[in-house]
């Protein structure tokens, strides 16, 4: 294998295809990336068993193919520290790999090509082209509320739902449901849901960009695999039964605040610094066109905000912990939020107050 690059070229998909090697691995091809040079195209490929990266470069000079494994993050570090304009030539010597830039010099340890794990191609049996931006938008709008490392380990990543002419995102770790759908270019009669890992979609998330460019999606029994213009990215299932995400959402609340989304915020990231550290509870009173909001902890310190906002309705008191509600009014857009209550035993539902296409679940907390 022989082959110069420019560092700008190589560094992008290095860098994508590295995060998703692990630091830590029991196999140690497995903090490897593969290189494959055939005819003028580099690939590169990185896999942790769970999620799989392939990055392609267009070479201007190729002398010789080949393919080999090398350390993903001492290659990504020796690219990051030569400078912006470099010209980067590789050469294989027996079990070595050779990096030379300018003046600089390494020489990098390699394993074999076929020690490398892939994941097996499966036949899809469902395909779809959605714009990158939109996608991304899904995953934006609804990843935050992923469970984390939950023993209810369907939890632990992002439902997908593909139905007739919709693609729908949901995601909840328990306490709080996020939920996003889009209208989508997919001929599918049936509801097909499948559960993508917390690494799935957090690495997927990292190729989308905000253009107008597309992603194909295809969705078989125990893979996902996106494919952009320059990558590949593969994805195990996780096997399990997600929650029924309809019966979550609270239905015929009575009690509609509609506030200016921007100050309800700001109210409660104030209110926020005095909550307890660990259970991060806040209190909020709804009167008659007000609200207030109060926090303490056991220092005995407290907060209090008061704010203006639509409501009329009786008075009622409710506690909500404050980094969910944050997480929510983080994501959405639009001037104004809307929160449907119904009792303070009762979950609260948040969404946007001009159509929108997110809703939120929040369950409340005692306090």
């Amino acid at each position: 294998m022989k082959f110069t690059i420019n560092r700008e070229a190589l560094l992008k998909p290095l860098q994508l295809v590295a995060g998703v090697v692990e630091r830590r691995q029991t196999l140690p091809v497995l903090s490897n990336v593969l290189m494959v040079v055939d005819g003028n195209q580099l690939s590169l490929t990185g896999t942790d068993l769970e999620v799989e990266l392939v990055g392609r470069v267009t070479l201007d000079d190729v002398s010789e193919g080949g393919e080999i494994t090398v350390p993903a993050r001492k290659l990504m570090d020796i690219c990051k520290s030569l400078p912006e304009s470099a010209v980067i030539e590789f050469s294989q010597d027996e079990q070595r790999v050779k990096v030379k830039a300018g003046r600089s010099r390494f020489t990098l340890s390699t394993l074999p090509a076929n020690e490398f794990p892939s994941i097996e191609e499966e036949a899809g049996s469902l395909t779809f082209t959605i714009g990158q931006s939109r996608l991304r938008r899904l995953i934006d709008r609804t990843g935050f509320a992923m469970a984390q490392q939950d023993v209810r380990y369907y939890l632990n990543g992002m439902l997908l739902e593909v139905s007739q002419n919709k693609l729908r995102s949901v995601a909840t770790d328990g306490h709080r449901l996020a939920m996003c759908a889009l209208d989508a270019d997919i001929n599918q009669s049936e509801r097909h849901q499948v559960i993508v890992p917390r690494k799935g979609i957090l690495e997927m998330a990292r190729l989308l960009t905000e253009g107008d460019e597309m992603v194909h999606i295809t969705l078989g029994a125990n893979h996902m695999r996106a494919k952009t213009g320059d990558f590949m990215f593969t994805s195990k299932l996780v096997d399990g039964k997600f929650p029924d995400y309809d019966r979550v959402v609270p239905r015929g609340g009575d009690k509609i605040i509609i506030s200016d989304r921007q100050e309800l915020r700001q109210a409660l990231q104030r209110a926020s610094i005095l909550s307890n550290e660990k259970y991060r509870g806040i209190r909020l009173i709804l009167s008659d066109g007000q609200l207030k909001v109060m926090a303490n902890n056991p220092e005995q310190e407290e907060a209090e905000e008061e704010l203006n906002l639509n409501y009329h309705g009786e008075s009622m008191e409710i506690g909500f912990n404050v980094s969910y509600l944050l997480d929510v009014l983080s994501v959405v857009s639009g001037e104004t939020v809307k929160i449907t209550l119904s009792d303070p035993n009762s979950s609260a539902l948040l969404e946007e107050s001009e159509d929108s296409d997110s809703t939120y679940v929040v369950m409340p907390m005692r306090l």
